[in-house]
């Protein structure tokens, strides 16, 4: 049976820009790095695809999945220090959309079983005033990048 996660991992390989998948090993040791396991969605897609360039290839992609090595801290990613004052440690940056923001994933929440995605706008963060929610899950957001197929579809035009 073909689930709506591996339509969109086909639609990605065909329409898009993937990287070779990630070992399972590859994977293990990513978990053990960061001290968190991928959801179903993130590690569907990194056994899949370890990162991958949306509509556009580098440097003009508007959406660039990061591969697992390039998986930081979203204080991190927006900040370049891993201090508290910058951010909670349990939101990582799993895709930068080029332009100093980043999609995060909340690690420390899921929400059947996924975790929420949310907007890492660099001049506002971590204010949840201004970081909305982008999806509910990796799934949701991979679905409205390539439903939509433009920058920041969350915001609206």
């Amino acid at each position: 049976m073909t689930t709506p996660m591996s339509r969109l991992l086909e639609e990605v390989s065909r329409d898009h820009f993937p990287h070779p998948p990630a070992t399972p090993e590859e994977i293990e040791e990513f978990e053990r790095w960061v001290g968190w396991k991928l959801d179903p969605d993130l590690r569907a897609f990194y056994l899949h695809c370890n990162g991958a360039e949306l509509i556009k290839r580098l440097p003009n992609t508007p959406y660039r999945i990061l591969p697992l090595s390039k998986i930081v801290r979203a204080r991190v990613a927006i900040y370049g220090e891993d201090d508290d004052q910058w951010g909670p440690a349990s939101v990582y940056a799993i895709c930068d959309v080029q332009d100093g923001n980043y999609v995060l994933a909340d690690v420390a929440r899921q929400e059947n079983g996924r975790y929420p995605l949310v907007d890492g706008y660099h001049e506002a963060w971590p204010d949840p005033k201004y970081c909305r929610p982008v999806a509910s899950s990796f799934s949701e957001f991979l679905e409205q990048v390539l439903r939509t197929r433009r920058n920041l579809y969350w915001l609206g035009e």
